[in-house]
Formats: structure tokens, sequence, C-alpha cells
């Protein structure tokens, strides 16, 4: 069912590294979001993809890491993520992107979750590093990365109490905490 889909489909952090992601499974990944809609079905987006260690290590450097884990520099080595999609915008196209991204990262990550795998979506991206790391022609405009690995830790979503914080956060046993808001409350009609 698509909804224990969508909540299997969290951002996840940490990855079993021994396991790896291979071209076929990212280009697989890929042609969901080749499928999904594009604002005027202009489809301008493209995709650099990042499978072996090296480059993926530069892609890394690049990344902020759960903000709110104020004291977690991000994944340790061994827990790193094992694939890396950077979702690019082709300005010979057009410069106004939209909603795109958002389609197909969405599109992306449910497929990964599908597979057994999982993700996180970042947008903050030390994008000119990124740009001069992986030698990224300037037409592209660089909107998001994927980080995509098989899961080491659990996500546990809950409701938000009654302080109203929305802060993620992990208890002593490294399960990650995600606080939502109630059906209720975000239904105003």
């Amino acid at each position: 069912m698509l909804k224990d889909l969508i909540r299997k489909n969290r951002s996840y952090r940490r990855f079993d590294e021994s396991r790896k992601i291979s071209r076929e499974e990212l280009i697989e990944l890929i042609d969901l979001a080749r499928l999904s809609s594009s604002g005027g079905n202009l489809q301008p987006l493209k995709y650099y993809l990042s499978y072996n260690q090296d480059t993926n290590e530069l892609v890394f450097s690049t990344l902020t890491w759960a903000r709110y884990l104020k004291d977690w520099a991000g994944p340790a080595p061994g827990e790193r993520p094992t694939a890396y999609i950077v979702i690019l915008g082709d300005k010979k196209i057009t410069n106004h992107f939209g909603i795109d991204p958002g389609i197909a990262a969405q599109s992306i990550l449910l497929g990964a979750s599908e597979k057994g795998l999982g993700g996180c979506m970042f947008g903050a991206v030390a994008r000119d590093k990124l740009r001069n790391l992986l030698q990224i022609p300037h037409q592209y405009e660089i909107l998001y990365v994927l980080a995509l690995g098989y899961p080491l830790e659990k996500i546990q979503i809950e409701e938000i109490g009654p302080e109203g914080n929305v802060q993620y956060w992990r208890d002593e046993h490294q399960v990650h905490h995600v606080p939502k808001r109630s059906l209720a409350e975000i239904i105003i009609s």
C-alpha cells in the first residue's frame, strides 16, 4: 500500500556502507523520475550519479548533515551513503524548475524505499564546491543531492507534543524520532 511505502520513506542518515548500490539500480530510480510529471512537460532535470567510493567521498564533503543534532557531524566511516544522485536543472531548457525537483526526488526516494533502500534529500549543499569537485558545467544548476544506501538506523514517527517542538532527535539507543503534526492540526476546513 502506498501509505506504508510513504511511512517507510524517511530521511535516513546512517547506512550500511558494505552494501553497495549499482549504476543499474540508480538508473532504475532515475527512470521513475523521468516518468513523473513535469511542469509544462519541459523535463529540464538531469542527474549526476555517484556510486564509487572516491566520488562518494567528494559528494559527502559538501553536505550538511542533520542540523538539529548539534553534537553529530554526520555518519561515521562505515555508515555513509553508498550512492548519491545530484539533481540538476538544465538552464538551456529553462531557468525556472518549479516543483519538478521535488516531484523527481519523491519518485526516486519512494522507488528506493520499495527496493529496501533509504535516502536523505539535501538542500544544504556547498554547491560551488560540489560543482568544482565533480566538474559540473555551469549549464546545470545544482538543485538537490539525494544520499542513498541500505539503512542502519530505525526511525520512529510520533505526534508532536503539546509544546509544539518539530525538531527530530535521537534517543540513547540511537532511534531517530521524527515528530509530525496531527492530521486534525493540518486540515483547516
